[in-house]
């Protein structure tokens, strides 16, 4: 009896053990599986590591900041979808750190756990958003602070933080209320590089400024300054901005469909159009790919924004250009992410989610409904295969699953799917 309880004993000691070590073995394995010390340098450009743009913001307005709790919601879902680099956009609100903060508890709570951010600190000129706005100045305590923020984000959460984006849109002429000079974007970029060499920022951090196509040399000569050609060679990597879909109102050359496609089916020629849609704007990235060249020879040059609404009462909706819906999104979505991820281009696709406080006075405003997904979790037609392959089983936001638009029902979202209009299109961009 004596020997046999012994016996026991050994066999169950043994077990343990055994457990304990497959256990651990599991996890070890887990850890070796994700790259280590993984640099921007490794991110950009690699189909392995898809972006997006990011807001959290639920509310109509910007002063009820997401939780924590609702930021992990949001990063798991992304996730599913194997979205692994977000953009952000400033560090004065309190998502930034809350985004840093909700990645860092994901990444403990699971160490296979995998998202990374490039950190926008906004850049506004002097009087910004007032009726005078100083374009020849900048708002120096508020940029500074911005940037000193942003710095102390990149140093707290390293393994997170692999990209700083100065600005946003703010050397473009048509942001009006904010935009700024070359020279500063370029003052704060050399600022942070600073940073780096001295060893306050890791080296492995990259710098950039995030902008418009033609605020990257890509349109207009006039932006063409000796500011701008500092800037080229001071970044790590351009991050320039293209929206084809604004353009059907502004530049409609190349929108809508020929005399000779009225014969073919409605989705033919929705088709075709949206091809156009997406070669409209590869050509926006090879002319300021190339004009960048010309100055830096080997500058990387990645999207920071691209994207498609999918409802607007304005410009680009059934009484305006007929461009906006979940129909067309899927088509430029499917189409942009295969063209630059045969590319090597990183793209921060605009944007995952609704953000209603963008246009707040104006539900039906086209900034509001650009997410993939709407601001209560319904995932929109690009991602309806996703929800039928169960990627977002057991995930909610807001407490609600991940079902899809118009119940999944293509039949009722294409009655909503305006066809563009008949026009001469021109080839050339």
């Amino acid at each position: 009896m004596y020997y046999n309880f012994k016996y026991f004993i050994s066999l169950l000691v043994i077990f343990v053990c055994f457990s304990c070590n497959s256990e651990t073995g599991t996890q070890k394995d887990k850890q070796s599986d994700l790259p280590k010390d993984l640099t921007a340098e490794k991110i950009f450009g690699n189909p392995d590591y898809q972006a997006v743009s990011y807001g959290g913001y639920r509310q109509s307005t910007r002063d009820i900041q997401p939780t924590v709790e609702e930021l992990k919601e949001d990063m798991k879902i992304l996730a599913a979808m194997k979205i692994k680099v977000l953009r952000t956009y400033n560090t004065h609100l309190a998502q930034a750190s809350n985004l840093l903060l909700a990645i860092d508890q994901l990444k403990q709570e699971d160490s296979g756990f995998e998202m990374y951010v490039m950190l926008g600190a906004w850049i506004n000129c002097k009087d910004a958003w007032t009726a005078s706005p100083d374009h020849y100045n900048e708002d120096l305590d508020g940029n500074t602070s911005e940037i000193e923020r942003a710095v102390e984000m990149a140093k707290q959460y390293p393994d997170i933080v692999k990209v700083i984006a100065v600005g946003n849109e703010a050397m473009v002429k048509w942001a009006t209320s904010y935009h700024v000079q070359p020279d500063v974007i370029l003052k704060w970029v050399n600022h942070l590089q600073n940073l780096k060499q001295s060893g306050e920022l890791s080296e492995k951090l990259w710098i950039t400024s995030s902008d418009n196509f033609a605020s990257w040399g890509g349109g207009d000569e006039f932006y063409r300054v000796p500011a701008l050609e500092n800037l080229i060679k001071a970044v790590d990597f351009v991050s320039l901005h293209t929206y084809p879909m604004h353009d059907t109102h502004y530049n409609p050359d190349f929108w809508g469909i020929t005399e000779s496609e009225e014969g073919l089916s409605d989705e033919e020629k929705i088709e075709k159009a949206m091809v156009r849609a997406r070669d409209y704007a590869i050509a926006q990235y090879q002319n300021t790919r190339d004009y960048i060249r010309s100055i830096d020879a080997d500058k990387p040059v990645h999207i920071g924004e691209t994207g498609w609404a999918t409802f607007s009462n304005g410009f680009y909706g059934p009484n305006g250009s007929k461009a906006t819906d979940e129909y067309k999104e899927g088509l430029y979505y499917s189409m942009i992410r295969d063209w630059t991820n045969d590319e090597s281009i990183s793209c921060f696709y605009f944007e995952a989610f609704d953000e209603i406080w963008k246009d707040a006075q104006n539900p039906g405003g086209s900034e509001n409904h650009f997410g993939l997904f709407t601001i209560d979790g319904k995932a929109k037609f690009p991602l309806w295969d996703l929800v039928d392959e169960g990627v977002f089983e057991g995930l909610t936001r807001n407490g609600g699953p991940v079902t899809k638009t118009y119940d999944g029902n293509r039949e009722t979202l294409l009655k909503e799917v305006a066809t563009p209009p008949v026009k001469v299109i021109s080839v050339a961009h």
